[in-house]
């Protein structure tokens, strides 16, 4: 899987989205919008740039398909599956990976330089429970077959700060009524932030949702992060600079 198509075909996705001006209440543009930026930084190291013609094939959903009816399947031996997006430097996804073997887990996300961290992590801990998407995680999640997951992780996801560009916020009410979809009754929708603007719009928008109630219960269960979460880079450098996480946790009704 060349990387100049992979960024090509990001960079063309995100165009497309530029041009598109449709409310949150109006039309349907969830299937072309792009919610994340940039798509390619700094130059791969070969080993980096190896590994997208020799791992990545192997491990990579193809959409082209019909996904599995059953997602467990897609690995040896799988109790459940969870999906990761927007993954970033790919730290947390990996950790769990390391430390729940008998899970599987899928990870989506647009920056190549972010692929290009979980496959070379994937390929030195010998990791066979990790399934990717480059792309789009949204063409992933009409892909996913109904009742499929057990938790979705959403951490970190680009605000947008700018009033005009909250379109593109990943957190819609229109795209967690498509993320209820995948999870199991019960299953765990989980949200951080470390903007308070995307922290407010989050809740509002599930707690006005038919699909989800809130597990909270005391100030600590939003404040403080998860018992089995790893943190990300990206999350120590806000603690530095003085940001506050927020973590969400939204269950299935």
């Amino acid at each position: 899987m060349s990387i100049d198509r992979i960024a090509s075909t990001s960079v063309a996705m995100s165009t497309e989205a530029d041009g598109d001006d449709m409310s949150e209440a109006g039309g349907n543009p969830w299937s072309q919008r792009a919610f994340f930026g940039r798509r390619k930084g700094h130059a791969l190291r070969p080993r980096q740039a190896a590994l997208f013609e020799t791992l990545l094939p192997r491990i990579a959903l193809d959409l082209s398909r019909p996904a599995p009816a059953d997602l467990r399947g897609l690995f040896a031996a799988a109790d459940e599956v969870r999906l990761e997006i927007g993954f970033g430097g790919a730290e947390h996804l990996i950790a769990q990976a390391q430390a729940q073997p008998h899970v599987g887990f899928i990870g989506s996300e647009a920056y190549v330089n972010g692929v290009a961290k979980a496959l070379a992590a994937i390929d030195r801990h010998k990791l066979g429970n990790v399934r990717l998407h480059v792309g789009d995680a949204l063409s992933l999640v009409d892909w996913l077959p109904t009742g499929a997951l057990a938790r979705i992780d959403l951490l970190y996801p680009d605000p947008w700060p700018k009033r005009r560009h909250w379109k593109r916020r990943f957190i819609q009410d229109e795209t967690l009524s498509r993320l209820a979809r995948l999870l199991v009754k019960g299953g765990e929708l989980r949200f951080a932030t470390d903007v308070p603007d995307y922290a407010v719009w989050t809740l509002a928008r599930a707690l006005r949702s038919s699909d989800f109630v809130w597990t909270a219960t005391a100030a600590d269960d939003w404040r403080k992060p998860w018992g089995d979460f790893s943190g990300t880079r990206y999350e120590a450098k806000a603690r530095r600079e003085g940001r506050v996480p927020a973590y969400f946790t939204f269950r299935k009704v």
